[in-house]
């Protein structure tokens, strides 16, 4: 009888498990198709920061440092080209919008020989307007640029608020 009783529960409990269907079963979170990238992205910049610690403690030449920051800094920018063409393309988190009067895109600042950025201005001039426009002032570190930009040149963290 115990043995049975003992089949019985045994066939049951598979019987149950192998009765689950799938629309049962709860939705997969959705894979953000930027995860990935946002993650590369990530990497790079420990890696840059790691990069000036051990150059800092005077690990890495001069040299090495200088040429292993710009191999890092091509490849973070190929990484954010990519996110912005995945971002246009699906057409999500839009860039807020900059009024018509700004020039729509600055040249990269050039590196000058004592390492600072030659397009990035601290003061505003005074033949710049006294308008400030989006995407003009870093509201990290507070440098100041003649038009809008996605990122600082001085600091390296986001200009412009994403819209979603």
């Amino acid at each position: 009888m115990i043995i049975v009783t003992a089949i019985v529960l045994i066939l049951g409990v598979l019987a149950f498990t192998l009765a689950v269907r799938a629309k049962d079963l709860p939705e997969p979170e959705p894979v953000s198709p930027f995860k990935h990238l946002d993650e590369r992205k990530d990497a790079i910049y420990e890696n840059l920061r790691d990069l000036q610690f051990e150059y800092r403690l005077g690990k890495l030449s001069e040299q090495d440092y200088e040429q292993t920051k710009k191999d890092l800094q091509k490849e973070l920018a190929g990484v954010m080209a990519e996110i912005d063409a995945l971002r246009q393309k699906l057409g999500a988190g839009t860039v807020a919008a900059v009024p018509q009067k700004a020039p729509a895109k600055q040249a990269a600042p050039q590196k000058t020989a004592t390492g600072a950025s030659a397009g990035a201005k601290k003061t505003p001039r005074a033949e710049e307007p006294a308008t400030v426009f989006p995407g003009t002032v870093c509201p990290h570190c507070g440098a100041k640029f003649a038009s809008p930009m996605k990122f600082c040149g001085e600091c390296g963290k986001a200009m412009l608020v994403e819209t979603r």
